[in-house]
């Protein structure tokens, strides 16, 4: 008995503290910007971007954009996403967003999640939002990159009008693969709010990286150009029924209702 208390006891010695487990997260995150900085992924994502910055339409000038990241997933557990966060942490530098402007959610976050984010300079939201966050007055960057259809969804609902569309840019799943992948009475019923702004959407893919095959597939940029957001029928911005997806078979998201969706905290779930 009590050589195996010792041996627990010698066992939590060696095992490190939150605030090196912390530290050495950040340190892997900062050195995998780093090593994006020269690739190809970085490249394009940083090309489309300015493409939907100067392709919007807007006539005034406007106040540095913002940025919301949904779905990110846990920096601590899932290797995937890493590299998405140290893209996220160069696009915020190249669009001179300050840290503290980017809101950052997602109901797997842990404790050591919220800590490095926080150390990061983020601002880490505790309030599961399901998507529905409005633009505001100046550009807003949605990073939601491998999120579920309905929070795309919900994000267009909450900005469903022609003045707030053109303000916002997704980087996410793309539309036309979410189009081609569903049948178009699913499309309509479930996720109406992408079916009814494809026409008003302009969107760049993201080639597929060798490196970060699972990473960032079937992600585009996507913007609302002012011209042919006002060239959809008028009666397209007069449906505003909040999303219920009541008849959704599969929906990926986690409610607000869900008491997962608190940040949480989780033990042991550093990857070796």
């Amino acid at each position: 008995m009590e050589a195996r208390r010792r041996r627990r006891r010698r066992r939590e010695a060696e095992e490190p503290s939150p605030a090196e487990r912390a530290a050495a997260l950040q340190r892997r995150l900062l050195e995998a910007r780093d090593a994006l900085r020269g690739e190809a992924a970085w490249e394009h994502l940083r090309a489309a971007v300015g493409t939907a910055l100067g392709g919007r339409g807007a006539q005034a000038e406007e106040p540095p954009p913002r940025c919301v990241c949904y779905g990110l997933g846990s920096v601590a557990a899932c290797a995937a996403a890493r590299p998405q966060l140290a893209l996220l942490l160069l696009l915020l530098d190249e669009l001179q967003v300050p840290r503290e402007r980017c809101r950052v959610f997602d109901p797997v976050f842990s404790a050591l999640d919220v800590a490095v984010l926080a150390e990061l300079g983020l601002a880490v939201v505790s309030e599961n939002e399901e998507g529905k966050h409005p633009a505001g007055d100046g550009t807003t960057l949605f990073y939601m990159i491998h999120c579920g259809k309905a929070l795309y969804n919900n994000l267009l609902w909450s900005n469903w009008s022609v003045a707030a569309l053109s303000k916002i840019i997704i980087v996410g799943n793309s539309f036309r693969g979410i189009e081609e992948r569903l049948l178009s009475r699913i499309l309509e019923r479930d996720y109406s709010y992408i079916a009814k702004v494809l026409k008003g959407t302009e969107e760049i893919p993201l080639p597929t990286h060798p490196q970060y095959a699972d990473v960032f597939n079937d992600t585009s940029v996507h913007w609302f150009p002012l011209p042919k957001l006002e060239e959809l029928p008028s009666d397209t911005w007069l449906f505003q029924e909040e999303p219920t997806y009541q008849e959704c078979e599969d929906l990926e998201i986690i409610r607000k209702q869900d008491k997962g969706s608190i940040l949480r905290s989780t033990q042991n779930e550093v990857e070796s």
